[in-house]
C-alpha cells in the first residue's frame, strides 16, 4: 500500500540514551566548528560574513562557509530525540527541507570551477573533490528518494541535513588540507573530521537499518 502524502510514518524504536547524547555532543562540537579557524587562520564564520584573509571574500567562500551551520538544525534535532518529543511539525520540516537543499545547490556550485577545469588543481584533487562532494550528495539523494516511505518525517530530515553536511565539509577537507598548516592554529579542521567520522557512519546505518 502507497503512503499518503500526508501521512507520518511512527517514529519506531528509538537509538539507546547514549547515542542520541553522544551524537548532541558531537554536533555540539560542530557548532563550535563554525567559529574555530578551519584554514588559513579562517573560519566558516568567516567565509560567510566575507572575511577572508587578503580581501579575497566572495560567494564562493560564502557557499563553502554556510553549510557548517546546518550544526545549528541538526543540535534541534538531537534535543528532540533525547526527549522524545513528537514527530516534527510540517513547517519543521518545510524548514529543514529548505535549508538542507539550499545548501546542497551551494555545494553543487562551490564544485563547477572543479567540474569545468578552472580551479586550478591536479587531477587527482579534482577527481577527489568531485567523488566526496558530489558522490555524497548524489548517493545519499538516491537513497533518500527510493527509501523516504520507509522513514519517519523525522529521520528523513535528518539524512536531508547529514546530506547537506557532509557533501560540503568532505570536500572543504580536500581542498583546504594544504592550507591548515599547524593544526593546532587551525582546529576546525580536525574537528570537522570527527564530525564526518561519525556522521557518516550513522548515515549508512540508517538506510542498512531499513533492509532489515
Amino acid at each position: 500500500m502507497n503512503r499518503p502524502a500526508n501521512a507520518q510514518l511512527p517514529e519506531g524504536p528509538r537509538s539507546p540514551f547514549w547515542f542520541g547524547a553522544l551524537a548532541l555532543l558531537v554536533w555540539l562540537f560542530a557548532a563550535a566548528a563554525m567559529f574555530l579557524p578551519f584554514a588559513s587562520d579562517t573560519s566558516p564564520w568567516d567565509a560567510v560574513t566575507f572575511r577572508v584573509p587578503g580581501n579575497q571574500g566572495n560567494w564562493w567562500h560564502f557557499l563553502v562557509g554556510l553549510p557548517f551551520f546546518l550544526a545549528i538544525p541538526m543540535i534541534w534535532l538531537r534535543v528532540r530525540d533525547l526527549q522524545a518529543m513528537p514527530e516534527l511539525s510540517f513547517a519543521a520540516r518545510r524548514w529543514i527541507w529548505s535549508a538542507s537543499g539550499l545548501c546542497v545547490v551551494g555545494t553543487v556550485l562551490v564544485e563547477l570551477p572543479f567540474l569545468l577545469h578552472l580551479a586550478g588543481t591536479s587531477e587527482w584533487q579534482r577527481l577527489a573533490v568531485l567523488s566526496v562532494g558530489l558522490g555524497t550528495v548524489i548517493a545519499s539523494g538516491a537513497l533518500l528518494f527510493v527509501c523516504y516511505r520507509c522513514l519517519s518525517a523525522t529521520r528523513v530530515c535528518l539524512v536531508a541535513l547529514n546530506t547537506a553536511f557532509l557533501g560540503n565539509a568532505a570536500l572543504c577537507l580536500i581542498v583546504y588540507s594544504p592550507g591548515i598548516g599547524h593544526i593546532r592554529s587551525n582546529p576546525g579542521w580536525p574537528v570537522t573530521l570527527g564530525v564526518i567520522c561519525f556522521a557518516l557512519p550513522e548515515q549508512v546505518w540508517i538506510f542498512v537499518r531499513l533492509r532489515r
